[in-house]
């Protein structure tokens, strides 16, 4: 018998074909019950998400018959009727013409995201697995066991052999300054805005809103005052540098800047998400404080954004939601990733052994608040229905997970690692499609924080994926402990931007990657 249990099929006689009929027998069935299963999911979600049109058309059917059947003396009666109730009519006529202002003015204004940009380094910033080895045995700062531990991590971790470390660390010995780490920043956030204004013919002088968010380099000036001296920004700009709030930080200043948009009219924003590794490399040999050394990679992005009616026609995606989760007032979620010294007074991120169970809660709680928002009512029906009936009658049933594949047709996890991607694979029950850009770039790229999610969209839309219409959920995890969602929807068929990360490797991808 094979190792599954079932009888192999003979290479040749009669006693193969009978082998053949019996398994088939059995496999039959079982095919059988799950297409009709999936058949009636759909027909389900189909039923309850168009059950208000359903239900409207007879009624619209029978109005339209009965109009058909009033005589010219019944049409002349009505018309009659409404003029000697003209009042009534004006006033109805007011208050919902005052309704309509009032929703017109009140309502929350449309985010556009017009285009962004992922900045790729030079290929002499590549760092293929043996050269990494190489040259952290060369630096002498680690000891065999450290050497070892980062060998499993590289090869365990989901990385390929093209990502990219700063010039820095490619130097014998490392240059870990300040000036060094102040050339990493400026060669990536120039990088991407520059070809990010090249790309959509915005004056920088337009720019309104400047958001940049980086964890671990603040430095003073800070970066975004980097910004607005290279690109000589107006003087009333309003200007933010978020700091130490980790990979899901772009997220947040996406809600930062949508939120500005709802106050400042007719003006476009900028957001700039990065990390630093030049001043964060760890030199010790604290197995935690290493894994961040074998992730870690140069990324940056740049997006616009705008409120402006008029980039309506050529934005790529409109923000529709935002949902952020934070757990830091847990001790262990707050402290699960954490920036310290060791023993030796070396500086590094430890990454503590409960941050999956950390991140599946956060998970929990943010697509929880993040559900009613996207999901079809067929499946938040199903969801309430298993709810109340584990409640009233203590059932030994699992909770039904919401089919999120209902509500999203793409999904960026962000590329913190292997183990992050499937975790969420297996909870969410994704298909590795929707995972394919998450551990696509995370084998080009590796970990680029807080930019990870804009390089897994560039490579959908490499792809030519994206149509119309089509919804896109971001969903990134940070120290603190934070988990983030943003959901867009393409107000086109989207093409890759010009010069972009994939252009010339896309059709290299997906690859098979090794476990």
């Amino acid at each position: 018998m094979d190792q599954d249990g079932a009888t192999p099929i003979a290479t040749g006689g009669g006693g193969s074909v009978g082998v053949q009929i019996q398994h088939s027998r059995r496999v039959l069935p079982d095919f059988l019950q799950s297409v009709n299963l999936k058949y009636v999911k759909l027909g389900y979600h189909y039923l309850i998400s168009n059950l208000f049109t359903l239900c409207f058309i007879p009624l619209i059917v029978v109005t339209l018959v009965e109009v058909s059947q009033m005589d010219l003396n019944d049409l002349r009666h009505l018309w009659l009727h409404l003029q000697y109730n003209l009042f009534s009519i004006v006033i109805c006529s007011a208050f919902l013409v005052f309704g309509m202002t009032v929703y017109t003015v009140t309502c929350p204004r449309p985010v556009y995201l017009v285009d962004y940009f992922c900045y790729r380094p030079p290929d002499h910033f590549k760092a293929p697995y043996d050269s990494f080895m190489k040259h952290s045995r060369l630096t002498g700062d680690f000891d065999d066991s450290s050497l070892e531990f980062q060998r499993k991590i590289l090869t365990r971790s989901g990385l390929g052999e093209e990502t990219y470390v700063p010039a820095a660390m490619h130097e014998i010995p490392p240059r870990p300054t300040m000036v060094a780490a102040r050339e990493e920043a400026e060669q990536v956030m120039f990088g991407a805005l520059d070809k990010l204004f090249c790309n959509t013919n915005v004056n920088p002088k337009d720019i309104g809103i400047l958001v940049v968010n980086c964890s671990l380099f603040n430095p003073t000036p800070s970066l975004s005052a980097m910004i607005v001296n290279k690109y000589k920004f107006r003087g009333n700009i309003k200007s933010f540098n978020l700091g130490g709030m980790g990979c899901s930080a772009g997220v947040i200043a996406v809600d930062l800047v949508k939120d500005l948009l709802q106050v400042h009219r007719n003006t476009y924003a900028v957001v700039v998400s990065t990390e630093n590794i030049t001043q964060n490399w760890y030199f010790g040999n604290k197995k935690s404080m290493l894994i961040p050394n074998c992730l870690f990679r140069v990324g940056c992005s740049a997006l616009l954004l705008s409120n402006k009616s008029a980039e309506r026609k050529r934005a790529k995606y409109r923000l529709i939601h935002v949902v952020r989760t934070h757990r830091g007032a847990d001790d262990k979620a707050f402290s699960c990733v954490y920036q310290e010294q060791d023993d030796a007074g070396k500086t590094g991120v430890s990454l503590s052994k409960d941050l999956m169970a950390i991140a599946g809660g956060a998970l929990k709680t943010n697509i929880t608040t993040l559900g009613p928002l996207v999901l079809p009512i067929s499946e938040q029906l199903l969801f309430f229905a298993t709810l109340l009936v584990k409640k009233l009658f203590n059932a030994n049933m699992k909770p039904y997970i919401p089919d999120f594949k209902l509500a999203f047709d793409h999904i960026c996890i962000h590329a913190g690692g292997r183990a992050v991607v499937d975790e969420l694979e297996k909870n969410l029950q994704l298909l590795p499609l929707h995972v394919e850009a998450s551990r696509m770039t995370l084998h080009r790229f590796g970990n680029t924080s807080s930019s990870s999610i804009w390089y897994e969209l560039a490579y959908t839309e490499a792809k030519r994926r994206i149509r119309k219409g089509n919804r896109v959920w971001q969903i990134a995890f940070g120290s603190g402990f934070k988990c983030n969602s943003a959901v867009w929807v393409a107000l086109r068929n989207v093409k890759p931007s010009p010069n972009g990360p994939w252009e010339d490797c896309i059709d290299m991808y997906p690859v098979k990657v090794v476990s």
